[in-house]
């Protein structure tokens, strides 16, 4: 036990948190796995109060490898991890229906990868810190709504308002 009401249960080594084990926090948060050096290290899981849940590798306390985390509405990443952020190849799904695959780098989509959406939109190319950067939005039957170049959209067919929700990526080509 710690003073903060923190409760770990599991092996010890010198003194340290090391080999399986479980560290509950006192606002219900619970990490378990493998420990090394006082370290979540290699397979674990955490639970979180607010419904999020993360299940994969760690490395030196951090998410690191191959993992999956779950949000309270359902969204979910499963994919690469490196220093407690999506890098690498994964899939974000959210709980409305729209999913990308592709690459990510500290946080953001980066790199190649799709982004579709419940109705049957896509957007297949290039991305950039988290932004559409070289590629096509397409419309359901796969017909090229509008051509994207360095971020900024190119060719297009009918008047597109990049401001519709940029957060949510609902462009609707």
């Amino acid at each position: 036990s710690w003073s903060d009401g923190s409760i770990y249960v599991g092996a010890f080594k010198d003194g340290l948190r090391h080999g399986k084990g479980k560290f509950s926090y006192p606002d219900g948060s619970i990490y378990e796995g493998v420990w090394k050096d006082d370290e979540l290290n290699g397979l674990g899981t955490g639970t979180f109060p607010d419904g999020e849940k993360y299940e994969g590798k760690f490395k030196d306390g951090e998410k690191h490898g191959q993992g999956t985390f779950t949000y309270p509405d359902g969204s979910m990443y499963e994919g690469e991890w490196k220093n407690d952020e999506p890098n690498g190849q994964g899939t974000e799904t959210s709980h409305d229906g729209r999913k990308y695959i592709g690459k990510w780098k500290d946080g953001l989509r980066h790199g190649k990868g799709t982004m579709s959406w419940s109705d049957g939109k896509r957007f297949v190319g290039e991305w950039k810190n988290g932004n559409f950067w070289n590629g096509e939005g397409q419309d359901i039957n796969g017909n090229i709504q509008a051509n994207f170049v360095n971020g900024e959209i190119q060719d297009v067919e009918r008047e597109i308002d990049l401001a519709a929700d940029e957060e949510d990526d609902d462009l609707p080509f």
